[in-house]
Protein backbone atom coordinates (compact mmCIF):
# COMPACT_ATOMS: atom_id res chain seq x y z
CA UNK A 1 0.00 0.00 0.00
CA UNK A 2 1.46 2.90 -0.91
CA UNK A 3 2.79 5.20 2.29
CA UNK A 4 0.68 8.13 1.59
CA UNK A 5 -2.30 6.32 2.48
CA UNK A 6 -1.71 5.46 6.36
CA UNK A 7 -5.11 4.44 6.89
CA UNK A 8 -5.87 7.99 7.95
CA UNK A 9 -9.53 7.25 7.17
CA UNK A 10 -10.29 4.76 9.17
CA UNK A 11 -13.77 5.10 11.20
CA UNK A 12 -14.90 7.73 8.53
CA UNK A 13 -17.94 6.25 6.76
CA UNK A 14 -17.90 8.49 3.11
CA UNK A 15 -20.65 9.08 0.35
CA UNK A 16 -19.54 9.29 -2.90
CA UNK A 17 -22.17 10.16 -5.65
CA UNK A 18 -21.18 10.32 -9.18
CA UNK A 19 -22.93 9.12 -12.45
CA UNK A 20 -19.37 8.06 -14.19
CA UNK A 21 -18.97 4.55 -13.21
CA UNK A 22 -15.09 4.97 -13.28
CA UNK A 23 -14.83 7.76 -11.49
CA UNK A 24 -16.77 6.30 -8.91
CA UNK A 25 -15.28 3.13 -8.50
CA UNK A 26 -11.37 4.95 -8.67
CA UNK A 27 -12.27 7.27 -5.91
CA UNK A 28 -14.22 4.40 -3.98
CA UNK A 29 -10.86 2.34 -3.87
CA UNK A 30 -8.43 4.64 -2.51
CA UNK A 31 -10.67 6.25 -0.17
CA UNK A 32 -11.21 2.34 0.80
CA UNK A 33 -7.12 2.08 0.78
CA UNK A 34 -6.93 5.36 2.92
CA UNK A 35 -9.32 3.42 5.71
CA UNK A 36 -12.30 4.84 5.12
CA UNK A 37 -16.04 3.31 4.45
CA UNK A 38 -17.64 3.96 1.49
CA UNK A 39 -21.01 4.34 0.42
CA UNK A 40 -21.67 5.29 -3.24
CA UNK A 41 -24.64 6.36 -5.16
CA UNK A 42 -24.72 7.13 -9.17
CA UNK A 43 -27.20 10.02 -8.98
CA UNK A 44 -27.77 13.49 -6.76
CA UNK A 45 -31.71 12.11 -5.82
CA UNK A 46 -29.71 8.62 -4.15
CA UNK A 47 -27.03 10.72 -2.71
CA UNK A 48 -29.44 12.40 -1.00
CA UNK A 49 -31.45 9.70 0.20
CA UNK A 50 -28.47 7.57 1.39
CA UNK A 51 -27.05 10.80 3.08
CA UNK A 52 -30.56 10.80 5.21
CA UNK A 53 -30.88 7.16 6.17
CA UNK A 54 -26.89 6.61 7.11
CA UNK A 55 -25.44 9.89 7.79
CA UNK A 56 -22.00 10.18 6.85
CA UNK A 57 -18.71 11.94 8.04
CA UNK A 58 -18.50 13.16 4.46
CA UNK A 59 -19.72 13.30 1.15
CA UNK A 60 -18.08 13.97 -2.49
CA UNK A 61 -20.28 14.29 -5.57
CA UNK A 62 -19.93 14.96 -8.65
CA UNK A 63 -21.26 18.29 -10.30
CA UNK A 64 -23.03 17.20 -13.43
CA UNK A 65 -25.34 14.44 -12.83
CA UNK A 66 -28.92 13.12 -14.48
CA UNK A 67 -32.15 13.23 -12.26
CA UNK A 68 -30.30 15.48 -9.72
CA UNK A 69 -27.09 17.43 -9.81
CA UNK A 70 -24.65 17.99 -6.91
CA UNK A 71 -25.79 21.65 -6.84
CA UNK A 72 -29.35 20.85 -6.36
CA UNK A 73 -28.45 17.97 -3.80
CA UNK A 74 -25.93 20.28 -1.63
CA UNK A 75 -28.23 22.84 -1.58
CA UNK A 76 -30.62 20.06 -0.07
CA UNK A 77 -28.19 18.51 2.39
CA UNK A 78 -27.67 22.34 3.25
CA UNK A 79 -31.83 22.80 4.10
CA UNK A 80 -32.17 19.69 6.13
CA UNK A 81 -31.04 20.04 10.01
CA UNK A 82 -30.34 16.55 9.82
CA UNK A 83 -27.25 16.83 6.71
CA UNK A 84 -26.54 20.44 7.21
CA UNK A 85 -23.57 20.08 8.82
CA UNK A 86 -21.66 17.54 6.66
CA UNK A 87 -18.84 18.59 4.80
CA UNK A 88 -19.79 18.17 0.84
CA UNK A 89 -16.74 18.25 -1.67
CA UNK A 90 -17.58 18.67 -5.15
CA UNK A 91 -16.00 16.99 -7.89
CA UNK A 92 -15.69 18.16 -11.14
CA UNK A 93 -14.03 18.04 -14.17
CA UNK A 94 -15.20 21.03 -15.56
CA UNK A 95 -12.78 23.50 -16.63
CA UNK A 96 -14.36 26.72 -16.39
CA UNK A 97 -12.09 29.29 -14.85
CA UNK A 98 -14.27 30.72 -12.12
CA UNK A 99 -15.79 27.31 -10.84
CA UNK A 100 -14.12 26.72 -7.28
CA UNK A 101 -15.57 30.69 -6.83
CA UNK A 102 -18.95 29.28 -7.55
CA UNK A 103 -18.67 26.04 -5.47
CA UNK A 104 -17.64 27.41 -2.39
CA UNK A 105 -20.16 30.38 -2.94
CA UNK A 106 -22.62 27.22 -3.28
CA UNK A 107 -21.77 26.58 0.44
CA UNK A 108 -19.37 23.25 -0.72
CA UNK A 109 -16.05 22.68 1.61
CA UNK A 110 -13.83 21.97 -1.02
CA UNK A 111 -13.51 21.67 -5.11
CA UNK A 112 -11.63 18.68 -6.53
CA UNK A 113 -10.91 18.96 -10.10
CA UNK A 114 -11.20 15.55 -12.17
CA UNK A 115 -9.17 13.45 -12.97
CA UNK A 116 -7.46 13.42 -10.05
CA UNK A 117 -4.25 12.51 -9.14
CA UNK A 118 -4.18 9.93 -6.01
CA UNK A 119 -2.19 11.50 -3.67
CA UNK A 120 -3.50 14.72 -4.40
CA UNK A 121 -6.84 13.52 -4.00
CA UNK A 122 -6.57 11.76 -0.63
CA UNK A 123 -4.86 15.00 0.61
CA UNK A 124 -7.19 16.98 -0.67
CA UNK A 125 -10.05 15.07 1.27
CA UNK A 126 -8.29 14.82 4.18
CA UNK A 127 -7.27 18.57 4.78
CA UNK A 128 -11.09 18.46 4.28
CA UNK A 129 -11.89 15.63 6.93
CA UNK A 130 -9.50 17.17 9.75
CA UNK A 131 -11.05 20.71 9.44
CA UNK A 132 -14.09 19.96 10.12
CA UNK A 133 -12.61 18.95 13.75
CA UNK A 134 -12.99 15.20 13.83
CA UNK A 135 -10.60 12.63 14.66
CA UNK A 136 -9.28 10.07 11.73
CA UNK A 137 -6.99 8.33 14.16
CA UNK A 138 -9.79 6.24 16.63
Amino acid sequence: MPDFLDAQMRGWLILLVDDEPDSLEVAARWLKLAGASVLTANDGKLGLEVAMTQRPDLILTDLSMPVMDGWEMQQALKHNPMTACIPVIALTAHALPNIRDQVLSAGFAAHIAKPFEPRKFISEVLQIVQGAGHDSQS
